[in-house]
Parts: C-alpha cells; structure tokens; sequence
C-alpha cells in the first residue's frame, strides 16, 4: 500500500492558525462567504440533519451564518471542529481540536458534514474524504469547499519570476492545490455517492500586494510545506515580487487583483432508496425526438 504524500506540514501549519488566530476576524471575508454559501444550499435541502459536523471552524463562520437562516431550524447539534486550539477555545457549544485527517468520529454517527475552506491542507484528501464518508450515517450528506487551482495565481506568478530573476530558480513557496477537474474522481474514489463539484472564482482587490500577504498570514494560510529547502524570502525578493505584481495585475485606478477559486464538492453516504443512474439503452425517448432536430449518420457533416 502506497502512503499518501506529506505535501504540508500539519504542526507547522498549527502554529501558523495559532499565530493568527487574534487577527483571524480582520480576513475571514473568504471564510464567511463560503459558509454563508453552504448555508444557503442547506436551505434549499428539505431534510432535517439531528447531527452536523462543521471540519475547520475557526471563528465559527458557518454557525453565525447558520444562526441568522432558516437552515438553523434544520440542524439539532452543531460540532465544531479545528486544528487550532486557539482558534477553537473562544467558541460556543459543542467544540473539538482535531486535525482533518484523523476525524475523532465513530462510524454512523453523524448526519451532515460540512467544511469551509480549510481542508485544503489535507495530504491525504480521499482518506479524510473516506474517513468522512464512514461518520455518515447512510444518506447523510457532506459539502465541503476548498481552495482550488487558479488560487493565488497572480502571486505564484509574480513570485516565481522575482526569484528566478535574482537567484536564477525558485524554491516551492504557494501551496498545490486540487483542479476541479480532479474533484469527481476523488469523491467516487471515497464512496460517495450522486457526486457534484462546482467552482466560484473570487476576486478580491487590494492596494498593493503586502496587503495580499499580510491577509494571507491572518488567514493562517501562509506557507506550511514540508519542503522547505530552499533559501528564506529576502527583503529584495519580496519587493521584486510586488513589482511585478503592480505591473501585471493591477487595474486603471492602481489596486490589485487577487484570485481565489472555491471548489465545492458535494457527495451523500449511499443508502439503497437513494436515485440511481439509468442503465444504457433503458432511455424511452430518442434524444433526436426530445432536441426535435433530424438525427444523422456519424459520417455525415451538418449542413452537407
């Protein structure tokens, strides 16, 4: 059995959330808008979850957004769940440290998963997804919205091009993140069923790029890689970096641009009443019928 990569450093990363968990309100504008999104699609389910599970709460986003909506009268108990212990303390109701790759819940205990852009510092993502899975009980329901690819590009870029004009490479500074593309796969490879993957690109705009970085590090979400071979950020790095950034990414009034992607994947525990796919050739309307166009050969060419 192949052991899944240590891409990030989970102690590391605990200290970076520590660290700032005093500033955390000050950047949560990405947090709150991806549970107040969860929220909403909640809302629009009609069931009722006795048990929920909310994996890198923080500063308890998705419960204020859940407190303020019609989903509250959905859900009976909320657990919260972080890797920080600082991030968690300040909480109401019921509240764990726990790391997202080694869930503290038993198998069938609980009815709804969700996570706000937290677990995308995973290393193994289709084990805590699996994990997941099995704390559902059959027909419970897990959403959760990571950062995706396109996330940060005008910093990779900016950066990766500063440090290979001073020091001739570049060493691994951004975190990877997950393709869209690839979020399907992993929720099938997990077990879930009636699989969804959806994708909100947001752009939020700064003064200038020390501020991108300044709320990236009250985020928490500073570089926590296990590689950290290369040589430290340099002050002439760093400001070759917002060169670059000011010159390729700002708009006509000077601010700047940055990208966050929000993938959500969406997947249910399976359970036998759950909708099936149709099997092949089942269809009892020709599509050519239901489109109301003329069906033609694979050879032929519309319009010829």
């Amino acid at each position: 059995m192949t052991a899944p990569p240590n891409i990030f450093d989970s102690t590391l990363h605990r200290r970076r959330l520590n660290r700032a968990a005093p500033l955390f309100h000050r950047a949560d504008f990405l947090k709150r808008r991806v549970a107040e999104d969860l929220v909403a699609r909640i809302e629009a389910i009609h069931r009722r979850f006795a048990v929920a599970v909310d994996l890198g709460a923080r500063d308890g986003a998705f419960r204020d957004a859940l407190a303020t909506s019609a989903a509250a009268a959905k859900i009976d108990t909320l657990i919260e769940t972080d890797l920080s212990e600082i991030m968690i303390k300040p909480g109401r109701g019921v509240r764990l440290v726990a790391d997202e790759e080694r869930l503290p819940f038993a198998e069938t205990s609980v009815n709804l998963v969700v996570s706000s852009v937290a677990m995308h510092w995973v290393n193994d993502l289709v084990g805590s997804l699996i994990q997941i899975r099995r704390a559902l009980k059959p027909d419970g329901l897990m959403m959760i919205s990571l950062l995706g690819g396109a996330t940060l590009t005008e910093l990779r870029q900016s950066l990766l091009t500063a440090e290979e004009s001073l020091r001739g490479g570049a060493a691994p500074r951004v975190s990877p993140f997950i393709d869209a593309a690839d979020g399907a796969d992993l929720l099938r490879r997990a077990g879930f069923a009636l699989p969804v993957v959806d994708t909100d690109m947001v752009t939020v705009r700064y003064d200038q790029a020390l501020d991108v970085m300044a709320d990236l590090r009250a985020m928490g979400e500073t570089g926590a890689l296990t590689d950290r071979s290369g040589p430290m950020l340099t002050k002439a790095v760093v400001r070759r970096t917002c060169e670059h950034y000011a010159r390729w990414f700002s708009d006509a009034d000077g601010r700047v641009r940055a990208t966050f992607e929000i993938i959500t994947l969406t997947g249910w525990a399976p359970h036998r009443d759950q909708q099936k796919p149709l099997r092949p050739g089942s269809a009892q309307v020709r599509l050519a019928d239901a489109l109301g166009v003329v069906e033609q050969d694979a050879g032929d060419k519309a319009g010829g």
